[in-house]
């Protein structure tokens, strides 16, 4: 009887010693931090606060947003890429991420094999604007007029290796033109050029110029996606004009590439469901963001199938460097 007591009072013990073991597998139970390698006020800021604040709610944990930017978002990515890999710290990105290992050589971390994919939230077609001084009213003539001037075209972005680079680069690539690129550190600069006939052209989401196109301060002669825009403002495909050319810069979040599944699923779910919420699809879709859900399982793959079409480019663009 005395045995079976003693039996017993170890057993009871043993699970009092294993609550707090379940308790900290349990996902979340504590802060978790959104990293966004990029200065407040962009998009890609402005993503991380908008989830951040809804996934406190859905979660029932404080998320908060740290911006870590510099180097063109390596800054931001290396802290992620060498954080525990417990769900805890996670980093909004944009499809610029991906590429950080093809512009940068030596890197200390790999910005595709030690990330997983958690959601991706959706993707912004990228614009062809000019301004109306340059005197082209379409996608063919802006192409004829690159063709004609080689070298004469200049185009701005927000740096080097940035979606908006690539964007116009691999128009460049698909029509055969020569367009000068001309990076910015500070993207309200292309706007204030492109104004004032210091550059001719830009390849940028439709939210960063979409006043000046309303009131006609710039022109739109086409997006890169396989559907035109009808509001807003009505903006032609160039796939409709001849030209092959269809680019979108793609938004999700991130985690340390050894992140468990069970973790990575919990907050897929999360973001998924939150995603719903109309209110905050109205704010990011205000941001020229469609959104898109692809699953868990297909995220990482979507990344790779984009570095893999843009192969070419980027070797190129390294090639110059």
């Amino acid at each position: 009887m005395r045995s079976a007591r003693l039996a017993s009072s170890a057993l009871a013990a043993l699970m009092l010693l294993c609550v707090p073991a379940r308790a900290q597998e349990q996902f979340p139970n504590r802060l978790i931090t959104i990293v966004a390698p990029i200065t407040a006020g962009t998009a890609i800021d402005i993503l991380a606060r908008l989830y951040a604040d809804k996934l406190s709610r859905r979660l029932n944990q404080q998320v908060v947003v740290a911006n870590r930017a510099g180097a063109g978002g390596l800054i931001g990515a290396q802290a992620v890429a060498s954080a525990p890999a417990d769900g805890y710290t996670v980093i909004f990105v944009n499809s610029g991420h991906a590429i950080l290992g093809t512009l940068n050589k030596n890197l200390p971390f790999d910005p595709i094999a030690d990330f997983a994919g958690v959601s991706l939230v959706g993707e912004a077609p990228g614009i062809v604007v000019v301004p109306p001084s340059l005197g082209v009213n379409n996608l063919k003539e802006f192409v004829e007029l690159a063709k004609s001037k080689p070298g004469t075209i200049n185009y701005g972005s927000a740096g080097i290796g940035t979606s908006t680079h690539l964007a116009g680069a691999y128009f460049a690539l698909k029509t055969g033109t020569d367009l000068v690129h001309v990076p910015y550190t500070v993207s309200a600069t292309i706007i204030a050029d492109l104004l004032g006939g210091r550059i001719q052209a830009s390849f940028v989401p439709m939210a960063f110029v979409l006043p000046l196109l309303q009131d006609g301060r710039l022109r739109a002669l086409a997006v890169g996606a396989k559907d035109p825009i009808i509001t807003p403002i009505s903006i032609p495909t160039a796939l409709s004009q001849g030209v092959d050319y269809e680019y979108a810069t793609w938004y999700g979040m991130l985690a340390p590439g050894k992140t468990p599944k069970p973790v990575l699923a919990t907050l897929n779910q999360a973001m998924a469901e939150v995603s719903k919420d109309p209110e905050l699809q109205g704010k990011i879709r205000a941001q020229g963001i469609e959104l898109r859900d692809i699953g868990l399982d297909k995220f990482d793959g979507h990344i790779r199938a984009d570095m893999a079409r843009l192969a070419p480019l980027l070797k190129e663009i390294a090639d110059k460097k």
